[in-house]
């Protein structure tokens, strides 16, 4: 049961900033703590992988505070997000052996994390009077959510 949750939160970090989720999936493989090897989830441990993980989420958190960003909710944000939290739900399912519950719970919490991320920051921005504190407060949770997640599915 607790690898349905670990998806789901996971998930839930995609739907705050879609390439955090799987670029912590795929350093917790790299790094040897999710043993994927040997699973169809092993590209995921690949430095490859990491690096462009890496590269995209560095790169979603520039963008991210751009005002010419769309919201997350426009359908390839929300699509993104989406596939992001079943790629990386699914990876933590398959260490308890359960690839499609996890995949199911990925994007559950994706869903969860883009509607609930939106009004939580917007939320925030109101309280700040401008957008730029809330976002970096949502950066700040959504890598130190995904960190934990991924140590504790180790």
């Amino acid at each position: 049961m607790a690898i349905y949750l670990l998806a789901l939160l996971i998930g839930l970090v995609a739907g705050l900033r879609a390439m955090t989720a799987p670029a912590a999936v795929a350093w917790g493989a790299w790094l040897g703590w999710l043993p994927v090897a040997g699973t169809w989830a092993s590209f995921m441990g690949h430095w490859i992988t990491v690096a462009i993980f890496t590269l995209l989420a560095l790169v979603e958190l520039v963008t991210d505070q751009l005002p010419s960003t769309p919201s997350r909710k426009v359908p390839q944000q929300f699509g993104a997000r989406i596939v992001m939290g079943a790629l990386a739900g699914a990876v933590i399912g398959t260490l308890g052996g359960a690839a499609i519950g996890g995949l199911a719970a990925g994007i559950i919490g994706a869903i969860l994390g883009t509607l609930g991320g939106a009004a939580v920051r917007a939320s925030l921005a109101k309280s700040f009077g401008k957008d730029l504190p809330a976002a970096l407060i949502e950066d700040a949770v959504a890598i130190l959510a995904a960190l934990l997640i991924v140590s504790m599915a180790a």
